[in-house]
Formats: structure tokens, sequence, C-alpha cells
């Protein structure tokens, strides 16, 4: 039977580990810049494991990311910010705070009113925290710079659109959209050097993203979708090509373009017997 472990333990490993007497050199000269982009990979590998409902995965996942927040607390223990208690301590009291309908006497008639209740209790908690800085408080507040920028602009959109900043119509979004996409042809033909490029694209993708919005279609989730549709795609093309002894470099666009249509018509046609066309 294996040894068991508690929290208590993984934070004395973790201890270890960055112990400059017998620790491990690698994580010794770590820092929180360069642990970051773990902090977030290994997010993504739980998001994963819960979308092939993989729970042996899951759990190995969730272990992962738990180890990231404990690699970050030993570290600002180490600078003297705080530690790992500090860490628990503080988001037990911020859950008790925003949940008075489960550890206090107010009371919530359903998820929409906990919501809204929710993100008053933020804006609140915002507003402080602009306060203590110095600073006036702004709706975009706690929108992170570090989000996936498609995802950054949806939570953008979404907070103008609580003051009503928004178009009330979601045909109004699609003329939005008709309207960037011709200002980037119109650079694009016109030679426009590739900083205005790179604005208009951006623009148009801003207002794509709100479009899915207006849709109440997740974007990052659509996109997702979309990449695996033309990876399954792309594989047919490449069975179809490798059946003829050839590699998609030996072949063409025309040709490539053709089984294309053929590995969707495939598609359709498997989709209409399991009735799911």
């Amino acid at each position: 039977m294996s040894e068991t472990y508690t929290i208590d333990d993984l934070l004395a490993i973790m201890a270890k580990l960055r112990d400059p007497e017998g620790g491990c050199p690698w994580d010794i000269e770590q820092n929180f810049e360069t642990i970051a982009p773990y902090t977030i990979e290994e997010a993504y590998e739980v998001d994963e494991a819960i979308r092939a409902d993989d729970m042996a995965s899951l759990k190995d996942e969730l272990g992962d990311l738990l180890f990231q927040t404990v690699f970050h607390a030993q570290m600002a223990k180490e600078a003297g910010h705080f530690d790992f208690a500090s860490v628990v301590q503080n988001v037990s009291e911020k859950m008790v705070r925003r949940h008075p309908h489960v550890f206090g006497d107010a009371s919530i008639e359903d998820a929409d009113a906990q919501t809204s209740a929710w993100e008053a209790q933020k804006a609140r908690e915002r507003a402080e925290k602009a306060e203590r800085e110095g600073r006036a408080p702004s709706v975009l507040d706690g929108v992170s710079l570090s989000l996936p920028a498609l995802l950054r602009a949806v939570k953008l959109q979404k907070r103008a659109a609580r003051v009503g900043f928004d178009w009330p119509e979601t045909l109004q979004v699609l003329d939005k959209m008709q309207e960037e996409s011709a200002e980037l042809v119109e650079e694009y033909k016109a030679g426009a050097d590739p900083a205005r490029i790179r604005e208009e694209y951006g623009d148009l993708l801003f207002v794509v993203a709100n479009l899915g919005r207006h849709l109440k279609v997740d974007p990052e989730e659509a996109l997702r979708d979309a990449n695996a549709k033309f990876t399954r795609r792309f594989h047919r093309i490449e069975a179809l090509l490798a059946a003829d002894g050839r590699t998609p470099s030996q072949s063409n666009l025309e040709e490539m373009d053709s089984l294309w249509d053929q590995a969707k018509a495939e598609e359709k046609a498997a989709a209409k017997e399991t009735g799911k066309a």
C-alpha cells in the first residue's frame, strides 16, 4: 500500500524542492514569471480531462494544478509576501462574503438572483480596491490582461453591456461586422502598412466576438469546434492521399480542395445515417 500524504506533506515537499541546500536545481531557480506559463498550461489540461470525461486524468491534472498553487505560495513565502495558509484564508473569506445566502441571513430566490448578487459583491470589491489604490473605479476593472484575447474581448463587452454600452439588436452587430470587414478589405487593397492591417483585423475579431455574445454562442467553444472539424477533414485528405501513395506536399490545392469536399460530403452522409444531420 502506498504512503498516505496530506496537504501539509505537499507543502513540505515543495519547501524541500526549493531548499537551497539539497533542493532541486530547476525548482530553485524558478520565479513567478517562469512558473506562470506552467500554471496556465495545467489549467488547460484540467479542461481537457473534463472534456474527455476522463476522471483518472482529471484527478492527476487537478493535482498538478494544486501543485502550481503550492509552488507560487512557497515562492511568496520565501519573499515575505504571504504563504499557503493565507491563500486558503483569503479565498475562504471571499467565498463566505460572496455567499451571504449560504453563510448568513440573506435570501436568494434562484440562480439568476445569485449571479446578480455575486456580480454586485464583486463590483463593490473592485471599487474598494480602486479606492485603496487611489484611483477612480472603472466598469472594466478586474478583466485580466492575461486572459486569452478572445475571452477577454467577450468579458470586456459584457462589462460594458451592463451599463448600457451595447447594441440592442443582433442585426446591428452583423451590420458592424460587415462594416469592419469592408474596412479591412479597403485597407488591404490600398496597400496599407502592416500595423494598419493588424488594427483593422483586430477590430473585425472584436466585433465577431461580440456577435457570438449576442447569438449566445461562446466564441471559444465555436472556434474549438471549427478547429476540430478542420483537423478531422484534413486528416481525411491525408488518408485519401495516402491510399494513393502520396502526401499533401505531393498534391496541389485544387486536388486537396476536391478531397475536402469529399470529406465534407462523407461527414454529412454519416450524420444523416445516424440521424444527426
